[in-house]
């Protein structure tokens, strides 16, 4: 039983601790922090190889087995119509509070003193990732291609149409799909291995955030960072957390639920790092296998709700910083500019300050080099936009569960009451 356990091999409790001493060699010992970095970087990487074939086959077999195929198009629907909803409400509250607070009030940075130079990588990427380049990069060049890649939209495109082409097979399909399911646990048994190495992964990443850019630039824009984590804390207990009332659980049980998770993605700044987990945490909570293969990896595309509240919020402090007015047309026309540009925008690590600089090129108003203020605390905001997206993309999932019919309620307060440890040895739940 978990509760036998020593603490100390608790896989939440090893990451806080992974986090604590990372940022005490990252502040006494910079270089050594910095030079840690490969730790973070390849703890990331062992479970990004892991996310292309877990989608293929989560997406894959929950299609195939589906009778009514007419109900894939009706979740896709209700999962676009609700992450549209949300996330623009995300757009709004972050504009809002950037008029009200005024965090970049009495900056008085005059643009041409910046540094050009320090966002041009972020900006030629932002004009690389062009809305019709991003559309047209959903489709892979080959059929392997996405799975080698890893692209999230790309994976997904792949997935849908195989478990479409498979569940019109008939006997030989049903034996695809089988030989697919035994894949899948395979997959989430190697998950099961890598997540052991969480707390080196975090202990790495945080080491080198605090080692290469100092706690020192936190001070610097300390207003700016609380009111973004402040506003991600409301919209998470308030929006969030209505939406999870009305769907019949409490928010503050869900995050408990996912702390192993919210703890990694803490050290890593990076959602992607718990794709895999929160998928089968998803199912153990009650939600049907074949929503979750949908909602979670195209939400990580199109319901980052941290992301897009970071993106009107700091829109806002950099013009107010550089004295940039804007009417309410421009602030409406900045909103409409940033509901199309932060669809896209993956859960890596910096994804929200390109999405950011892809905004900024678009409206003309506010200086582009201004992001140069930003470059140096991005790091930090990066795990509040991390921490919001992934909650946001759980109640997601539950959410379009109910609202098909497929979420098994009584599971659902019985886990959440009885949460099971990412770190024991578990069967994946039954098709």
């Amino acid at each position: 039983m978990t509760g036998s356990r020593p603490w100390y091999t608790v896989l939440y409790v090893q990451v806080i601790i992974a986090i604590l001493i990372g940022i005490a060699v990252g502040y006494v010992f910079p270089e050594t922090g910095k030079a840690l970095k490969p730790l973070g970087d390849g703890f990331i990487q062992l479970i990004k190889m892991m996310i292309a074939p877990v989608i293929f086959c989560t997406v894959v077999h929950g299609i195939a087995s589906m009778s009514d195929l007419k109900k894939v198009g009706r979740v896709g629907v209700k999962t676009l119509a609700y992450f549209e909803v949300v996330s623009t409400l995300a757009l709004v509250i972050g504009l809002l509070v950037g008029e009200i607070v005024r965090p970049g009030s009495g900056f008085n940075i005059d643009p041409a003193t910046l540094d050009p130079k320090a966002v041009s990588s972020y900006v030629t990427r932002a004009k690389e990732e062009g809305i019709v380049a991003h559309l047209f990069g959903i489709i892979p060049d080959t059929f392997f291609g996405a799975l080698a890649r890893g692209d999230l939209l790309q994976v997904l495109l792949v997935s849908i149409l195989s478990g479409f082409a498979i569940s019109r097979m008939g006997e030989l399909g049903e034996r695809i799909t089988n030989a697919i399911e035994i894949a899948a646990k395979m997959f989430f048994r190697i998950i099961h291995i890598i997540v052991r190495a969480a707390p080196i992964g975090a202990f790495g990443a945080m080491a080198f955030t605090i080692g290469a850019y100092g706690l020192g630039s936190l001070w610097n824009l300390a207003q700016l960072i609380a009111t973004f984590y402040l506003t991600a804390l409301l919209f998470v207990l308030i929006v969030l957390g209505t939406i999870a009332h009305f769907a019949g659980f409490s928010i503050l049980r869900f995050i408990a639920y996912i702390k192993d998770e919210l703890l990694i993605v803490l050290g890593t700044s990076s959602s992607e790092t718990v794709l895999p987990q929160m998928m089968e945490k998803m199912e153990r909570l009650g939600a049907s296998r074949s929503v979750v293969g949908l909602v979670i990896p195209t939400g990580y595309s199109f319901n980052l709700d941290g992301t897009n509240i970071y993106m009107t919020l700091a829109s806002l402090f950099l013009a107010q910083a550089t004295n940039t007015h804007l009417t309410l047309g421009q602030e409406l026309g900045l909103l409409l500019i940033a509901m199309i540009t932060s669809k896209g925008a993956s859960g890596v690590t910096g994804a929200g300050f390109v999405t950011l600089a892809a905004t900024l090129a678009i409206v003309p108003d506010i200086p582009i080099q201004s992001l140069a203020i930003l470059v140096g605390i991005d790091k930090f905001m990066s795990e509040c936009r991390a921490l919001t997206n992934l909650v946001g993309n759980g109640v997601a999932t539950v959410v379009i569960s109910r609202w098909e019919n497929e979420l098994d309620t009584a599971k659902l307060h019985q886990v959440m009451a009885h949460p099971i440890k990412v770190g024991e040895e578990m069967e994946p739940r039954p098709a």
